[in-house]
């Protein structure tokens, strides 16, 4: 009876053997050894230095996000939204506003409208009764006062007699007075013409930024957008920067022109009033 038995279990065994080993030597030459590394995992970060140390080529790295694009300047962005002919205008009207701004300083000064120096070498040619000197130091003196005194000692040494003198000083006082305040409206005309030239680039900006939306067959990117709409906003910024210090410059020299002229008619008619009494 053992005998049977062992008969029967002997081929068992040898069966189940023969079916383990293939599995088992597929599973041991696949598993890794000791101390190595999956085929997939990256080497180390101490390997790279090695590898260049020994001439080999390292691993590329992956490629950097693209650069960001150079900062603009401010001036080089508003000449760009301005364009070539809002630029060139917004120009000649700065340098035309700056012109004229000197020049009214520079005609609104008490030395160019009422001279203290002519004031005292007319009154001591009255106080010495030299007459002629005094009409000849009013006629080459180029001040409005000196055209005004000037007028008057021409109608009196022609025969009129002082009503008609002071007539003629008035007229000749407000010839200068609106050919000063001519010169100065010019200012004014700049300061109001610029705002008006702004508000032409805005809407021309604005129209130039609908067009790109109503032509695009996709929506359009922003940056296609922002070229009309900094054109828009920088004609009006450049238009009002030109336009407020105009405008209150017309101010404050219209003003103090105003008071020039009323001090010259005082300073001409006393003047005169120590004339006629010399007479």
């Amino acid at each position: 009876m053992h005998r049977r038995l062992l008969s029967a279990l002997v081929p068992a065994v040898f069966l189940g053997l023969a079916a383990i080993a293939p599995a088992a030597l597929a599973q041991e030459d696949t598993a890794p050894a000791p101390g190595a590394q999956a085929p997939d995992a990256q080497p180390p970060a101490a390997e790279a230095p090695a590898a260049a140390e020994a001439g080999e080529p390292a691993p590329t790295a992956a490629p950097a996000a693209a650069a960001a694009p150079p900062p603009r300047s401010y001036l080089s962005w508003a000449v760009e939204s301005l364009g070539v002919g809002y630029s060139v205008i917004f120009l000649l009207l700065s340098v035309t506003l700056v012109s004229l701004m000197v020049m009214n300083f520079v005609k609104t000064m008490r030395s160019n409208i009422a001279p203290p120096d002519l004031v005292e070498a007319f009154e001591a040619h009255l106080d010495a009764k030299q007459f002629s000197e005094a009409y000849e130091l009013a006629s080459s003196d180029e001040s409005v006062l000196g055209r005004v005194l000037a007028a008057g000692l021409g109608k009196l040494s022609a025969g009129g007699d002082y009503p008609r003198a002071i007539e003629a000083m008035q007229e000749v006082g407000e010839e200068e007075n609106m050919r000063l305040e001519h010169r100065l409206s010019y200012i004014a005309l700049i300061g109001t013409i610029s705002p008006m030239i702004g508000l032409l680039g805005t809407v021309q900006g604005m129209i130039s930024s609908f067009n790109v939306i109503a032509t695009s067959p996709t929506t359009p990117k922003p940056s296609e957008l922002a070229e009309g709409i900094s054109t828009a906003l920088f004609t009006t910024a450049v238009g009002l920067a030109i336009a407020i210090p105009a405008i209150a410059f017309y101010n404050v020299f219209r003003n103090l022109l105003a008071r020039r002229v009323l001090e010259v008619g005082i300073l001409s008619e006393g003047l005169m009033s120590r004339f006629q009494k010399a007479k």
